[in-house]
């Protein structure tokens, strides 16, 4: 493990809320400072990352919590993604030339306000396949729902928005955070917490084309009975075509793969997951700072002493990239 970047406050507020995502060669991040959204590349693996530029100002930018900026690559395009407060609207930047320049923003939902709660999720693949979900408001005052938008363009356009899942007993978790992954060919895996007869349980769903294909499915072998929202929505990633989960249940976190029972990983919260050739990878939040499962290693890799809200990417060259909030500043590392 190698730390490569510290990235010092880069406005009058912390640097927050990091998220990466890789393709074409490149490893891109993003995260959140005052009303500011920052870029950053690395062109090596995450070794090295060029300096943070400002993509945009967003006013009452919703940050902190897993919400903030979202980066996903499709094609040829760079797509960054975040949420203002008193708008409510998904928001969307893109970029051609590798993050040196970048469009006006476009919204994503196609009802105004319909993001307010600002938690959502991105992904995108080679191919330029595009999804987009997040916690929606717009059917009425019984509560979230899970919605998305999907683009076959690199996000140039999107359709128009569909309802992929509402939950039997009236709302899904009201301020838990979605995950998405892509699964190649434009297929997607969507996971987000449920809120189903008492219980605040982690459930996926396969997208193609814009829509659910199959049943929601549940994650994990326990339940978690809870009358209160956790804010804590966990990670999902797709490996030979297999799901992988992970997420908290009371004060431990777990790992799910198909066909395989739940591995509780330790005490913790917000967990995010990859996946490379070498297998699955989680990040999370201890007491005692940031760790890491490694796919052959024995023990939990302890990456810092402090630090929350990391995020995972596989780099382009087979590498694992993490980064994370630390005193203010982003901390990336190696795997």
């Amino acid at each position: 493990m190698l730390l490569v970047l510290s990235v010092a406050p880069v406005a009058q507020g912390p640097n927050r809320q990091p998220q990466l995502a890789a393709g074409n060669g490149m490893t891109a991040m993003v995260f959140g400072s005052g009303e500011g959204i920052w870029f950053a590349r690395s062109v090596d693996g995450g070794r090295s990352f060029t300096a943070p530029a400002k993509i945009a100002d967003l006013p009452k930018m919703l940050l902190g919590r897993h919400r903030g900026p979202r980066v996903a690559i499709a094609g040829g395009a760079i797509v960054v993604s975040a949420i203002g407060s008193e708008a409510g609207d998904l928001v969307a930047w893109r970029s051609t030339d590798g993050g040196r320049t970048w469009s006006a923003p476009v919204r994503v939902n196609d009802v105004p306000r319909a993001a307010r709660e600002g938690l959502h999720a991105m992904a995108g693949d080679g191919a330029g396949h595009m999804a987009a979900i997040w916690l929606d408001d717009r059917v009425g005052p019984r509560g979230k729902r899970l919605w998305g938008a999907f683009s076959d363009d690199g996000g140039a356009t999107w359709r128009k928005n569909a309802m992929l899942y509402e939950s039997p007993s009236g709302s899904i978790c009201e301020c838990c955070h979605p995950s998405l992954a892509a699964a190649g060919a434009g297929e997607f895996v969507a996971m987000w917490r449920n809120s189903l007869d008492g219980s605040r349980d982690l459930y996926t769903m396969r997208l193609r084309g814009g829509r659910p294909e199959g049943p929601a499915v549940k994650q994990g072998e326990g339940t978690w009975k809870l009358d209160a929202c956790p804010m804590d929505g966990g990670g999902v990633a797709v490996r030979d075509g297999r799901v992988a989960s992970a997420w908290r249940r009371e004060k431990d976190v777990y790992l799910a793969e198909t066909g395989k029972p739940e591995v509780k990983l330790g005490a913790g919260q917000d967990i995010a997951l990859g996946a490379n050739q070498r297998g699955v990878y989680a990040v999370w939040s201890t007491a005692q700072g940031i760790a890491a499962r490694v796919p052959g290693a024995p023990d939990v890799t302890k990456l810092s002493d402090s630090g929350g809200f990391p995020a995972i990417a596989a780099a382009p060259d087979g590498g694992m990239v993490v980064a994370w909030e630390e005193n203010g500043a982003i901390r990336v590392a190696r795997l």
